[in-house]
């Protein structure tokens, strides 16, 4: 399993949040299966979680326009 999922988890995240992470972790788990492990996955890896951390703020600040 590759190190980078555990910042994918979303378990612990308030409902509206894991609708935002749930199908970045899905994909990265998918991705995780499928890929042989190298630096490229991890890279790939690596921007996932960049881009979650991304969505999530958006989501937040979305919620505090309204």
């Amino acid at each position: 399993m590759n190190r980078l999922l555990k910042w994918l988890s979303h378990d612990h995240l308030p409902p509206h949040l894991q609708r935002v992470v749930k199908p970045i972790d899905q994909l990265a788990q998918e991705m995780d299966t499928t890929l042989s492990e190298g630096p490229e996955k991890t890279a790939g890896m690596r921007k996932l979680v960049e881009a979650k951390d991304c969505f999530v703020r958006a989501r937040i600040e979305q919620d505090e326009e309204v």
